[in-house]
Order: C-alpha cells, then sequence, then structure tokens
C-alpha cells in the first residue's frame, strides 16, 4: 500500500518538487513536467517522454545527457493535459525538432496528438510515437492495439541516444519506430497497486495465485494460473516473448527484467538466472541487460520481461552512454555548464489567454453555466469513490479523481471568466481549457472539447434559445467523434451522450423548452449509462479486459448521466 503522502489531491506535485530539490544538477521544473538543466544544443532534436506519474523512475527519472530532454508528467496513472505536453516540448525544443513518446494509452494518444497539432501550428516540427510492445493487451495482428509498459524503456533509450549522437528528426523517428517493431514485453502481478489516500488496491489476486498480462496503471492481468517457482515463471515469461519473434531476427538482444514496484531485486535476480539461461539455449546472446525497476506500477507486485532483437544501429545506440537521476551507462564527454544552465523563470511562463466580454444577456447566462459547473463539481466530489470503482473493474480507477479535479477546475474557472465580463461563449472556453489541463487522461481532454465546441454555438451576445442549446449539444457530442475516435456502441462516454443529444434535439423540435428537453435527455443518458453493463469495451485501457467488465457501466457514460442530471436539477424550472 502506498502510505506515504500529505495531501493525496497534491501528491504529484508534491513528489516532483521533492524529485527536483534532490536532482537539481539535472533537471529544472516547467508547466507539465521537467526538462534537463542545461538548454538543448543546437543542431539536437528534443525527445520528450511522458505519461502519467506512479511509474518511477520513468519519466522524469531517465532525464539527462543521453536519455530525454523532458518528461510530461500527469496525475497518477492519468495522462498529462495536451497543454503540458506542449508546454515541456516547448521549453525542451532547440531549433532541429520535437518527438514526444509514450506508451500506447487512449489518453496519452490524445493529448500529446494534440501537442502536437499546437506545435505545429507554431512552427516546431513535432512528430509523436506511442510505444506497443505488450504482448498480453492484443494479438500480433493488431499490434498497433497494445500497450506500452516496460518496453518504453527501452524504445525512449534508443531514441534517445540517436538523437544525441545528432541524427536528424527524420531518423530519430525512423529508429523509435524500428525499435518499437523490435520490442517484445509480458508481464505478471502477484497483487495489486493501491492509490494514494486509498485504503484498497486497485485489483487483488488470491493468494497463490497470479494475474498474467498486467497493465502499468493497475489493470489487472488478462488471466490467471497458479503462480509459479521463479524457474517457472522465468520459462513462460521467456516463451512468451520468444513467441512473435521472427526466424530472420538478429540473434542479439536488449533484455530488460522488471520490478513492478513492491518485488525485492534478490527476488528478480533469482528469475533472471533462469531467463537469462533460457534465452542463451535459444540461440541469443544478451546485450548488456538490465534487471531493476524501470518502468514501475505503483506498489504493485510482480515483474515483466522484455526483449529488444538488435540490428548493428540498434546495438549501438542501445549501449551507448547515459547519465541521469537513475540510470547512468558508460561515461559522457562533460559539457560545459556555463552559458548553458537553463533560465528556469523564462521557461515556466505561461501564456495568457484573453477573454472576449459578453453582453449583458450574455453575462446573465454565463452566470448560470458557472453555477451548473460548481453543481457537477459537488457532485463530482461525492461520487468520486463510486466512480472509481467502476473504473477499476477493468480500468485503472483513476476516473474518478480526474473528474473531480476537472470539474473543480472548470468551476473555479468559470467564476473567474463571470468575474471578468465574459459571456457565456467565453466561459464555457475558459471552463474547457482548465477541464482538459487539471484533469488530463482521455475523458479531460474529450471534457474540455465539449465544453468548448458547446460555448462557441452559444456565442458571448444575447440568450440563446432552444434550438440554439440544441445545436450546442450536438456540436459538443461532434466534438468527441472527432477527438477521440471511438463510436457509439464501443463502451464509452459516447454511449450516454447519443441518447442525450438526440432526445434534447427531439423535444426542443417538439416545441419543449430547453429545460425539459434537457431534463428528458438526462433521464435517456442515464439509463444508456446503465445499459453501457451489457456491452464490452472496443478502445481504452479496458479493452484488453473486455470479458471482466460486461455487467459494470462504462464509467466515463455514468458521470456524463451524472453530470447533465445535476444540471436538469438545478435548472428545471428554467
Amino acid at each position: 500500500m502506498t502510505k506515504l503522502w500529505n495531501d493525496p489531491a497534491t501528491f504529484t506535485e508534491d513528489l516532483v518538487a521533492g524529485f527536483l530539490d534532490a536532482n537539481a544538477e539535472y533537471v529544472v521544473g516547467v508547466p507539465g513536467g521537467v526538462v534537463r538543466a542545461t538548454t538543448t544544443r543546437s543542431g539536437k532534436v528534443a525527445v520528450v517522454t511522458g505519461g502519467g506519474s506512479g511509474h518511477y523512475p520513468a519519466f522524469c527519472g531517465t532525464v539527462g545527457p543521453g536519455f530525454a530532454d523532458g518528461a510530461v508528467i500527469g496525475n497518477v496513472f492519468t495522462s498529462p493535459s495536451a497543454a503540458e505536453a506542449a508546454s515541456v516540448a516547448r521549453a525542451a525544443h532547440g531549433d532541429a525538432g520535437v518527438i514526444l513518446t509514450t506508451g500506447n494509452y487512449a489518453g496519452d494518444v490524445l493529448n500529446f496528438g494534440l501537442a502536437v497539432q499546437q506545435l505545429r501550428a507554431a512552427g516546431i516540427d513535432a512528430r509523436y510515437l506511442a510505444v506497443t510492445d505488450d504482448i498480453a493487451s492484443a494479438g500480433p495482428d493488431e499490434h498497433e492495439k497494445r500497450r506500452g509498459i516496460a518496453g518504453d524503456f527501452t524504445v525512449f533509450k534508443i531514441m534517445s541516444a540517436a538523437a544525441e549522437e545528432g541524427y536528424g528528426i527524420d531518423d530519430v523517428y525512423r529508429v523509435g519506430k524500428a525499435a518499437n517493431a523490435a520490442t517484445r514485453t509480458l508481464g505478471v502481478a502477484f497483487d495489486g497497486c493501491t492509490l494514494p489516500g486509498a485504503d484498497q488496491p486497485l485489483f487483488t489476486v488470491p493468494v497463490g495465485r497470479m494475474g498474467v498480462g498486467l497493465g502499468i496503471h493497475g489493470e489487472p492481468g488478462v488471466s490467471e494460473q497458479d503462480q509459479p517457482r521463479a524457474d517457472e515463471l522465468a520459462t513462460l515469461l521467456v516463451e512468451g516473448v520468444l513467441a512473435e519473434v521472427p526466424a530472420d531476427a538478429p540473434r542479439r538482444l536488449a533484455v530488460i527484467l522488471n520490478g513492478l514496484g513492491r518485488t525485492k531485486y534478490e527476488e528478480l535476480f533469482v528469475v533472471w538466472g533462469t531467463a537469462a539461461r533460457l534465452l542463451r539455449e535459444a540461440g541469443f546472446e544478451i546485450v548488456r541487460p538490465e534487471v531493476g525497476e524501470l518502468v514501475t506500477s505503483l506498489d504493485m507486485a510482480g515483474c515483466s520481461l522484455t526483449i529488444t532483437w538488435l540490428d548493428e544501429e540498434l546495438e549501438r545506440l542501445w549501449l551507448a552512454p547515459a547519465d541521469t537521476p537513475t540510470f547512468r551507462r558508460g561515461a559522457l564527454r562533460p559539457e560545459p555548464v556555463e552559458g548553458q544552465r537553463r533560465d528556469q523563470s523564462a521557461s515556466t511562463s505561461s501564456a495568457h489567454v484573453e477573454m472576449v466580454a459578453g453582453d449583458a444577456e450574455s453575462q446573465q447566462v454565463a452566470t448560470k453555466i458557472a453555477d451548473a459547473l460548481a453543481a457537477i463539481a459537488e457532485a463530482m466530489a461525492a461520487d468520486e469513490e463510486e466512480l472509481g470503482r467502476i473504473d477499476a473493474v477493468a480500468g485503472d480507477g483513476d476516473h474518478g479523481r480526474g473528474m473531480v479535479k476537472g470539474s473543480q477546475a472548470a468551476s473555479t474557472a468559470a467564476r473567474e471568466a463571470v468575474a471578468g465580463g465574459a459571456g457565456a461563449g467565453g466561459t464555457l472556453r475558459a471552463a474547457g481549457e482548465q477541464w482538459a489541463a487539471r484533469a488530463g487522461g482521455t475523458s479531460g481532454v474529450l471534457w474540455g472539447a465539449a465544453l468548448t465546441a458547446f460555448g462557441a454555438r452559444l456565442g458571448d451576445a444575447g440568450r440563446p434559445d432552444g434550438a440554439a442549446v440544441a445545436e450546442a449539444v450536438r456540436a459538443s457530442y461532434q466534438a468527441l467523434i472527432d477527438l477521440g475516435g471511438a463510436q457509439p456502441g464501443d463502451k464509452t462516454m459516447l454511449d450516454a451522450w447519443l441518447p442525450f443529444t438526440e432526445t434534447v434535439e427531439a423535444e426542443i423540435g417538439r416545441g419543449a423548452d430547453w429545460p425539459t428537453a434537457w431534463t428528458a435527455g438526462a433521464r435517456a443518458a442515464t439509463e444508456a449509462a446503465e445499459r453501457t453493463a451489457e456491452l464490452r469495451p472496443k478502445v481504452g485501457r479496458a479493452r484488453p479486459l473486455a470479458e471482466r467488465s460486461v455487467g459494470t457501466p462504462d464509467a466515463g457514460a455514468v458521470s456524463f448521466a451524472r453530470c447533465v442530471t445535476v444540471v436538469a436539477e438545478l435548472y428545471r424550472n428554467g
């Protein structure tokens, strides 16, 4: 169990502050994460890694010469926002472009993909690469759907070494893709992990049993079996990762036996002895193996085995020196620090968002919007534990915390916008930006986009009529479709949002006022959210555990239905 914290709500901020103080020679803080303490030299491509916290030493622990130029740090097991990813990338960027890279999770793909768009719009050559090494999360014919777990480390290291050598951005990206294509990981868990402040782990494994195919965000394994001896476990892991090695693959391997947070190094070495022998007996030569904690999952008990088959180029980059807070290899040529130390004050500045004033009627609507967002924030705080419980059945259990952080940030932003004279559109835009920035994850960026789209249709002049509200509801739904890539039936919030949208449109089309139509839509959303229990997830972190999720509704659909119900109750009488 995670035992030490000041306030679970500020756990990430507190750990980053301590990390920065302890590693000031390597890193400085910027909004959204950390970057190297020295500026990026001219001509060097910047490599920025990232994801939620809870995986130390990934990701901030490997920022330094020979490895990453920066790391974006989200809340525990939650994707950082697009704004945070773009902020760290801008700070790390020199003049040769930047590559952002994460494990393959829906929230990271969405947020880092949006960050790349923002960077390109600002004239920065930016790319994004998602690591897909987890063989348990999808079959060989769906490699692009696989999660990124401990193979993140190998791919990040090789790509970073290429950038350090002076490769151009096209070649750094090429090397990263090649390393990812050559990497396979299989993991097991003996017990789950516990979020800071929680009194129960996200999942449990019965005594004497073992989960096979775990995720690194508290997701349980895709199957269970009896817990084996160390040599039997080594056999299972080796046979698993070697099952997909092509016949013509190089016979030299980078290998990682990774501890997940609670499994001791001594235990890992016992497993390694057998694993190394089996790999050599299979005809492979092991190149500079790593045994230890490299990509963890808080206090999860378990381990994973990663292999990367190495051609000459990948091997050279795997062996290249690095000097970071937690990973040191070889000897780097020392660079003079004088004149290269990063100006932290310049790096941490944030952009000012211009607010457009609304007319008198729109300001009155904006006040009601702020009231609604405050009520939603209060409801999400009350429902946090239940939403987390639902999400943990087949996911990582962070949905409740994300909804609380996002709705509270949106509520605060709305109040500030109203105080500044914003209209309905400006208030919703400010709320959407802050929801996305503070919640992170998939739901954070989607809620941010939905609120922004809703506000864009309402505008900042006049009092919207029922038709305008219906159009705004449809615009918010369409924003989710355009951004998220999911469809109704995939077991996501869309399965509640679409019935809500269609019902509001139908009721207003029949002449109902918007509060009446909204109330009917909220009922439809609630019923639809309950029906998602019958569905199997086709996207997101729950997809590898689709069967386990049957019988439990989708947390995003449930929280959406709750939010629109709160608004209906607040304004039922207009």
